[in-house]
């Protein structure tokens, strides 16, 4: 199921993590009626798309940001939320959410997430009820989301298939591509 392990690192491959996101979508089906999918950006962006064609569901992404400051790169900091939540949802889709991320990391992330929810003004008297989310949970997780196909005996570094991007460039991607 899991591809392969280097050192701490745990890789994705793209047919890996279709696979995953269509568990996630088979387990929210046989167990949950969402009316919205809110995304949490970066890491949901492309778990939303998916399920958002499988359950033909409305979308909404919240973006979350993570600052550490210098030297704490790795760390995860205090978490600064945008202003508003990005959707062509009606107020009256945001009844039952279902808040999504790519994983359950420390679990701060996603109570951080539902708290802003659901303070959140122009819908927080719409929402009735908030579940949860994610491809991976990690073992050091002190959160358990309401879905997840795979919680992992660990706490590996997960490299997610478009990961690689990150240490691109553009002049990187023409030169691949020989478009010069």
């Amino acid at each position: 199921m899991i591809n392969k392990f280097m050192a701490d690192k745990l890789i994705i491959s793209f047919e890996e993590y279709n696979r995953t996101v269509e568990k996630l979508a088979i387990e929210i089906h046989k167990k949950y009626n969402p009316t919205v999918l809110i995304g949490i950006m970066r890491g949901a962006a492309p778990i939303i798309d998916i399920l958002s064609r499988i359950l033909k569901l409305p979308i909404a992404y919240i973006v979350i940001q993570s600052y550490s400051g210098e030297g704490m790169e790795d760390k995860q900091g205090e978490l600064m939320f945008a202003r508003e939540i990005s959707s062509l949802a009606n107020n009256e889709d945001f009844n039952r959410v279902l808040l999504i991320d790519d994983l359950s990391d420390t679990g701060l992330t996603l109570n951080k997430s539902i708290e802003w929810l659901k303070n959140y003004g122009p819908t927080k008297s719409f929402i009735k009820e908030v579940k949860t989310a994610c491809l991976w949970k990690k073992k050091s997780s002190s959160f358990e989301p309401d879905f997840c196909p795979v919680k992992l005996e660990n706490d590996p570094w997960i490299v997610q298939p478009t990961e690689h991007y990150e240490e691109l460039t553009i002049e990187d991607i023409i030169k691949k591509n020989n478009q010069g």
